[in-house]
């Protein structure tokens, strides 16, 4: 599977194909005050759930200096 690295609101991000849609909402629909609390409490506590708008849920990963989005599934 590929993996993919993008910048959001200043954090270098990787995802792939199945969190594209977790990347998407975190840098095009939530501001930078907004996203930075989701990256503040990945780096405080190595990582941070939320869910998009179409319900799918994800989680922010804080390793090693790197952010990684990861799909979660129910």
């Amino acid at each position: 599977m590929a993996v993919y690295s993008t910048s959001i609101h200043g954090h270098t991000v990787k995802y792939d194909d199945e969190s594209k849609h977790g990347m998407s909402y975190l840098k095009n629909d939530l501001s930078g005050s907004e996203g930075r609390v989701f990256f503040d409490e990945a780096k405080r506590r190595g990582f941070a759930e939320f869910e998009d708008d179409e319900d799918r849920q994800f989680t922010l990963v804080y390793q090693n200096g790197a952010y990684i989005i990861t799909r979660r599934h129910s």
